[in-house]
């Protein structure tokens, strides 16, 4: 009886901490789209030029 108890304890504590994580994960996603924003106003149109470049020599796609 005793174990029952403590599994309801333990379900109920994991469905109240998914809960709250949901704001927190939008947040984060949030957060990241931000700095990859940032940091693509500032970045070297060569950098970006070159890293497309090669993912698509990496994929064996014809670029040239």
């Amino acid at each position: 009886m005793k174990n029952q108890a403590s599994t309801a304890t333990t379900m109920q504590t994991a469905t109240v901490s998914t809960t709250i994580s949901k704001p927190v994960q939008l947040f984060s996603a949030f957060l990241l789209g931000m700095v990859f924003l940032y940091g693509a106003g500032f970045v070297q149109t060569s950098a970006v030029h070159n890293a497309a470049h090669d993912v698509r020599h990496s994929l064996a796609f014809p670029c040239h």
